[in-house]
């Protein structure tokens, strides 16, 4: 069975109860349907209308399992595409299909919850697919580096090369910590891993498709020829798609950091609540923690194994320098930042994403180098280098990305804006006339 999962957000397909009350009347349709072309079964999402308490009723996206043999379910040609191309990509068109009440998933107007858990694990097998991809370019580019002599010497020995090999291997290592933890998280029952999911299909797509890069790169003109065996054009090409779907990573990382901001906004409006209300315990709570927040730190020092404090204290660092950032954000901005108006604060909000999603990894990468250490392996060691770069250039990162969050260069931002206004008013480049040679 191949269920083809339909976009749940916009939708416009409808699902009407019939006269008889046995069937859904569904008519509508979606683009960019994997394997739609042959499909026999279809998880479809459509609107439907769910009667509301006072009797009036109110569109809400309900969930179907379609069968192809209910008949009005039809497929057009097969697109032409960049990458996946052993994935067959199709319209999918359903006109009048009659859709038995039993195939109704859960209730009516409950297809946002099902989507959502179907994307999760969607968004789990991103990053496990692209830990496979990058352990094959990194093989044979090493491979290559290691036979292939310029200048009298090996190419695995100029500098440049190695700081490639070493960037590769640790964005590797990163995407494959976050796979085990989000596998460790699904093991044990947990349901509430959507922002986890998110995170890590961020990362694992943007790590696959920079390794891959860099492996083209160090195989000079043969990393653009299928004889090496590489066959990096293919591998670039199929690995371009994870950056867009499963949902599109510039819109991920703004709901990263929008779920994050409406959980410390949730907080911040219960903590005046409970100090306005005469709650000084809770106000003495915050001083507290404000004033000496070490505690944190000597939480996450005691998880780690202890060749890992130095570095488990860089992360609480940031972590505190990070909710401080989140915090300043909602106070001065307040619905720029959690309101309707996404658009409001993008440029901030991108950048705390980014931060988030480098705390998230630094987090599983001491994790897996705490259970590698305690085993006293050679591993361990090896493990115990990739987390010291790692969090070395990640911590950097973050407080770059906060700095600019705090510094709120409003110039900066406007000028962006005009910028992207001039070039599409312009419809290109935005020089208007040719210079005068």
């Amino acid at each position: 069975m191949r269920t083809i999962i339909l976009h749940y957000m916009s939708i416009r397909s409808r699902a009407e109860l019939s006269a008889d009350g046995k069937h859904y009347i569904l008519n509508g349709g979606k683009c960019w349907i994997s394997n739609g072309g042959f499909a026999q079964i279809f998880t479809v999402f459509a609107q439907t209308p769910v009667k509301q308490a006072d009797g009036s009723t109110k569109d809400k996206v309900s969930a179907f399992i379609v069968e192809r043999d209910f008949g009005g379910v039809t497929s057009g040609q097969g697109e032409k595409k960049m990458g996946i191309k052993g994935s067959n990509t199709v319209e999918v068109h359903f006109d009048n299909v009659k859709v038995p009440v039993e195939n109704l998933i859960g209730k009516e107007g409950e297809g946002f919850k099902v989507a959502m858990n179907i994307l999760n694990n969607g968004r789990f097998g991103i990053p496990a697919a692209c830990t496979g991809a990058m352990k094959h370019c990194i093989m044979k580019t090493v491979e290559h580096v290691s036979s292939r002599t310029q200048f009298g010497k090996k190419l695995m020995e100029f500098g440049d090369v190695q700081e490639k090999l070493a960037d590769m291997l640790v964005r590797h290592y990163v995407t494959e910590s976050i796979v085990y933890m989000l596998a460790g998280s699904m093991d044990k029952g947990v349901t509430d891993y959507q922002l986890e999911a998110a995170i890590g299909k961020i990362a694992a797509s943007d790590n696959a498709w920079i390794v891959c890069d860099n492996a083209i790169q160090l195989h000079g003109g043969m990393g653009f020829m299928t004889e090496t065996g590489l066959e990096d054009t293919r591998v670039l090409r199929d690995l371009r798609i994870f950056k867009i779907f499963e949902g599109a990573n510039d819109v991920l990382r703004l709901f990263v950091s929008l779920t994050g901001s409406q959980h410390a906004g949730k907080h911040l409006q219960q903590l005046a609540m409970d100090i306005k209300g005469g709650g000084f315990s809770t106000l003495f709570g915050e001083v507290k923690r404000r004033t000496f927040g070490d505690s944190a730190s000597s939480e996450l020092t005691s998880l780690v194994h202890s060749d890992l404090k130095n570095q488990a204290n860089e992360v609480a660092s940031v972590i505190k320098e990070f909710g401080k950032t989140v915090e300043s954000l909602l106070t001065k901005h307040r619905k720029g930042i959690i309101g309707v108006k996404l658009n409001d604060r993008q440029y901030e909000l991108t950048r705390v994403a980014d931060a988030a999603i480098d705390i998230y990894s630094m987090v599983c990468v001491l994790s897996r180098a705490t259970y590698s250490l305690s085993k006293s392996g050679a591993s361990g060691t090896h493990e115990k280098k990739i987390v010291e770069l790692f969090i070395r250039q990640a911590t950097r990162r973050i407080r770059q990305n906060l700095s600019r969050v705090n510094a709120g260069d409003e110039t900066e931002i406007q000028l962006i804006k005009d910028l992207s206004k001039d070039v599409c008013s312009n419809h290109g480049l935005c020089r208007q006339h040719p210079i005068d040679v």
